[in-house]
């Protein structure tokens, strides 16, 4: 098929992958236009092979862990590979959710540009960095995009992590914007159309349980939070004392999302069983069920 949309995935965020396909599938009315895929970490050799490895991130070097909460970024850049360099795609994090349908974005009008984002908030949009968690691919343009050599590439410090997810290795006459409701961060309102729980802290399905993510950090000397985070991982690893996932602060994203468990539930897309294995692994909050029996059904 010409069009298909992507989910990035690992152990940590396969339930937000599951739930992302179902909601792209349930508020499209051209389904039989394109097809989904999960990108499972699991399946790329190549970046578990570099297990503890050091690689270039944001110009400083840090060891490549499996177990991340986002390990899965680099597949991001897999689409037109995955597709031949043929037809369209779109590429998401798993902890975005359609609200309006997708074929409004894969079908669109890309004015000639081989990619469509949103630029990333705060600090780092001012700086030009562009948010790649949500992003339309002309394939057939991507050619240059060979992800497991560009990979390695920063294991051999020609290639900055930062720079790369952000866009900066790209011409940027090829790029254009879409509107932010297509990657709408934290943010739900009648517009929206791709909701993004962009915070990793606050995300809805995670309240409660122990942070199981690596905060990012660079060798600065202000604001002082980045050597103070340098020395804690030193001294104790990656994830202790970094605290625990607070509640999201919109009730509504909340309700969101349980809405749609709830929808699996009830159409046999998974079973409570796989909530039971989540919430033992500690990648679904330990009162997920008692969630969901508050949780409002959602509008048609």
């Amino acid at each position: 098929m010409k069009y298909c949309v992507f989910i990035q995935a690992n152990h940590k965020q396969w339930l937000g992958a599951l739930v992302a396909q179902y909601a792209l599938r349930r508020n499209s009315t051209h389904n039989d236009r394109f097809d989904v895929r999960i990108m499972d970490y699991k399946d790329f050799p190549f970046m578990n092979a570099r297990e503890g490895e050091l690689f270039l991130r944001d110009g400083d070097r840090r060891p490549w862990v499996s177990d991340d909460l986002q390990s899965f970024t680099p597949t991001r850049f897999m689409p037109p590979e995955l597709m031949d360099y043929q037809g369209r795609s779109v590429v998401i994090d798993p902890d975005v959710f359609a609200v309006g349908d997708v074929w409004d974005l894969l079908s669109r009008d890309m004015e000639g540009n081989a990619i469509l984002c949103r630029p990333k908030s705060g600090n780092k949009g001012k700086h030009g960095c562009l948010a790649t968690s949500v992003m339309l691919l002309d394939n057939a343009r991507l050619t240059h995009w060979k992800v497991e050599q560009q990979f390695d590439e920063m294991f051999e410090f020609k290639r900055d992590y930062m720079k790369w997810v952000c866009l900066k290795y790209e011409d940027p006459d090829t790029i254009g914007l879409f509107e932010n409701e297509w990657n709408d961060f934290d943010h739900l309102t009648e517009r929206t159309r791709m909701l993004h729980n962009t915070k990793r802290r606050t995300q809805p399905w995670k309240t409660g349980l122990p942070v199981d993510f690596r905060p990012a950090d660079t060798f600065r000397l202000f604001p002082p939070r980045h050597w103070i985070r340098r020395s804690r991982r030193a001294l104790f690893g990656d994830y202790r004392f970094t605290g625990r996932y607070k509640s999201h602060p919109d009730l509504k994203q909340e309700q969101f999302f349980f809405g749609l468990v709830r929808e699996c539930l009830d159409k046999g897309v998974f079973g409570e069983d796989l909530l039971r294995e989540e919430m033992a692994r500690n990648h679904l909050r330990h009162d997920a069920l008692e969630v969901l029996k508050r949780t409002p059904s959602l509008a048609a």
